[in-house]
């Protein structure tokens, strides 16, 4: 008599899995078969980079996961989150515009509607874009423009064009060495590996110092209109290519770069006056003037934070802020002098008063040492002498640049990094917050709320008595009586750069203050900038009809890359991106600090630490 098939659910599954006691010596092998495979089944991050250049051992592929939390704030109710969405919106309207109209061309045209070309047509902006949209956890952005990343070869390039090396290195290079920080998505290290082979040739030249820009497929170079290679194109590729040369393993990324550092390790400068432009040919200073605007802000900012990010490791670097200077009195007798060489170059030379508001501000000035005597003993004014203490003639444009906003925050950055004696410790505190404050008013003091790129400061009639060191001097002689120094006495308002300052003196002195101030800078931007296709730059910041400024056709990636990333961070109260970890390069992009390993510091002959 044939069986009847099952009806209820019991038969039906006894039908097909027969007894459930038969299966349960299985499941228990199954799961100690999981337990002993699955942490190679689901690594967290890639695997080692399997590289083995030179000699070296594999570095690891992912020094650092990334952060825990990686996304938007997790309280949208708070007031801070609330407009850290707001940045959010604006990123998402602008990156729409920018796919919409000009996808994988550098720049959205942000009035017509158009794209343009102007750093290699390689798609800039999304280079510049893609930790930005990690951190704010844009993730289908991200993996559509992954798949941009995949597809490029940056090898290809028409025998007439060159990618300028100072632009490429820290928006590509950088965009793609921190979006590979943040993710661990291995085929952005590959690409970073591709790209930064493809510029070595700009370093081909007498000195080591690179050429403006290289045509990546047939390796030829050509200068810059100044015809000398500016401080910052020198000094602003170390943080990438260390980096790199961690991951890969590649000695020629180190060594190139840092064969550079030699070069300003020895080089004969007077006070730590490290000039603008230098010869390519010869290694030596191009001129005498002394900047922390164009031509050498970044410069600036990564003899810091090159030691930052190679876990303090590499003294040479912090040696050319932290050393020993020797100073000659006019009887020859030496005096013993702690301080940061670069820094301090800074604000002895640069950092001048206003004299009616008491405003501090940085400008450029043409340097010259102290004269010599016949027997070429270089001599310094004595100690009480308040006009050129160190008889450095000094000849200032008292042009305030907006490029130069960055100061206060690297003040700021290494006043929490650095061993500093009280004094300049509490010198470089009131230099960071007296330059944040000012930089701030070259935004208030404007009609639309949006700093002008440059501002003419009035002075004193004599420029000595405007220094800012002077000044300082003077209210110690005094016994500090009015309390808070020269150039820290906030009044009322008269009416990118900036927006990094303003996010490290916040973060380092937790003072709202800040916050409060990027929040009128970027409801300065949505009133006055945005457009229908995208945010543009604003031609006239003071004009007086503040509701209808004229704009300009663009939107630069930086945009992206560094004013909405800062104003993010600037608004979430979780550190999405601890600064004990992680350094920014001058493009807003961070990498993460590591450790040179001692296979490493053995090839590259960096001391161990005692």
């Amino acid at each position: 008599m044939p069986s009847r098939p099952p009806t209820s659910l019991p038969q039906v599954i006894q039908a097909l899995f027969g007894r459930p006691q038969r299966w349960i010596p299985f499941l228990l092998g199954f799961g100690v078969f999981l337990w002993f495979i699955g942490p190679f089944l689901f690594l967290d991050g890639p695997p080692p980079h399997p590289r083995d250049a030179f000699g070296l051992p594999p570095p690891p592929g992912h020094p650092h996961r990334p952060p825990l939390r990686v996304g938007g704030p997790d309280n949208p109710d708070a007031l801070w989150a609330k407009r850290a969405v707001k940045v959010k919106d604006a990123f998402i309207h602008a990156y729409t515009g920018y796919r919409r109209h000009a996808f994988t061309s550098d720049e959205l045209l942000p009035l017509s509607g158009k794209k343009v070309d102007n750093f290699n047509g390689w798609g800039v902006s999304i280079y510049d874009a893609l930790d930005t949209m990690l951190i704010m956890g844009l993730r289908e952005y991200y993996d559509e423009a992954l798949g941009v990343v995949k597809a490029m070869d940056f090898s290809k390039m028409a025998p007439n064009a060159y990618a300028p090396f100072f632009e490429t290195v820290i928006r590509y290079l950088g965009g793609l060495l921190s979006a590979y920080a943040l993710s661990g998505d291995e085929i952005l290290l590959e690409r970073a590996d591709d790209l930064g082979r493809v510029l070595l040739p700009a370093f081909n030249t007498s000195s080591g110092f690179p050429m403006y820009a290289v045509n990546t497929e047939t390796g030829k170079t050509k200068g810059g209109w100044t015809g000398k290679t500016l401080w910052a194109e020198a000094l602003s590729c170390q943080m990438e290519y260390k980096y790199l040369a961690h991951l890969t393993g590649k000695h020629e990324y180190y060594d190139k770069v840092e064969h550079i550092m030699t070069w300003m390790y020895d080089a004969n400068i007077t006070d730590g006056v490290f000039p603008t432009q230098w010869d390519a040919v010869t290694g030596q200073p191009g001129n005498n003037r002394f900047s922390v605007g164009a031509f050498a802000d970044s410069a600036h900012e990564y003899l810091l934070k090159q030691w930052l990010l190679t876990g303090r490791s590499e003294n040479k670097i912090k040696d050319l802020c932290v050393q020993l200077t020797l100073l000659l009195k006019k009887d020859n007798t030496l005096i013993a002098a702690t301080d940061l060489k670069a820094a301090n170059s800074i604000i002895d030379h640069l950092l001048y008063i206003t004299p009616d508001r008491e405003l501090l501000y940085v400008t450029d000035s043409e340097i010259y040492p102290p004269p010599k005597y016949d027997d070429d003993t270089t001599t310094t004014a004595t100690t009480t002498e308040t006009e050129n203490p160190k008889g450095i003639r000094h000849n200032p444009s008292h042009t305030f640049e907006h490029l130069s906003c960055f100061l206060p925050g690297l003040l700021a950055l290494g006043t929490h990094t650095l061993d500093l004696p009280p004094a300049d410790k509490e010198r470089h505190e009131w230099a960071a917050i007296g330059l944040g404050y000012t930089c701030w008013l070259t935004y208030a003091d404007q009609a639309t709320g949006l700093g002008p790129d440059e501002v003419t400061m009035k002075h004193w009639l004599k420029d000595e008595e405007g220094l800012w060191v002077n000044q300082l001097e003077e209210w110690e002689k005094k016994g500090r009586p009015t309390g808070r120094p020269p150039g820290l006495r906030e009044g009322p308002s008269e009416n990118e750069m900036l927006i990094e300052s303003l996010y490290i003196l916040w973060r380092t002195t937790g003072d709202d203050t800040w916050r409060k101030r990027g929040w009128m800078i970027f409801q300065s931007i949505e009133r006055h900038a945005k457009t229908e296709h995208g945010y543009a730059s604003l031609l006239h910041v003071d004009t007086r009809l503040p509701d209808s400024p004229a704009l300009k056709d663009e939107m630069p990636s930086y945009f992206l890359a560094e004013t909405l990333k800062y104003l993010y961070l600037l608004f979430t109260d979780e550190e999405i991106i601890p600064l004990s970890k992680y350094v920014f390069n001058t493009e807003a992009h961070p990498l993460p600090i590591f450790e040179w390993n001692k296979e490493e510091k053995e090839a590259y002959n960096i001391p161990f630490a005692l």
